[in-house]
């Protein structure tokens, strides 16, 4: 599985963006798929994830009921909504795939990565 993220940008605080995340292969569906982000100089952090139907989603603490993680099967394609951005925020933000049913927290039960997009929420 190969992804590529987008939709990174520079935003005032409080504004909104939209991240999507295109896979290939045909096996998308199955895979759990969640979004991580890394701020500069601090380690890469869990953000949301959802499961291979996208009837669960788990989201951190620091995101939950601004961000939001959706996923459209047919367009092998994985959404970060984020709304209510803070200055805190701003960190490249990586999707990742993982051979899972259940939606996956841990970095570390990943398999597969795209390359990152940045964002950067101005105060």
């Amino acid at each position: 599985v190969q992804l590529q993220a987008s939709g990174g940008g520079l935003v005032q605080a409080g504004g909104s963006l939209r991240l999507s995340c295109a896979a290939s292969g045909r096996t998308f569906s199955s895979y759990a798929l969640g979004w991580f982000r890394q701020a500069p100089g601090k380690e890469r952090e869990f953000v949301a994830a959802i499961s291979w139907s996208g009837g669960s989603t788990y989201y951190a603490d620091s995101v939950k009921g601004r961000f939001t993680i959706s996923r459209d099967n047919a367009k092998n394609t994985v959404y970060l909504q984020m709304n209510s951005l803070k200055p805190e925020d701003t960190a490249v933000y990586y999707c990742a795939a993982g051979r899972a049913v259940m939606a996956i927290t841990t970095l570390g039960e990943y398999d597969y990565w795209g390359q990152g997009t940045l964002v950067t929420v101005s105060s």
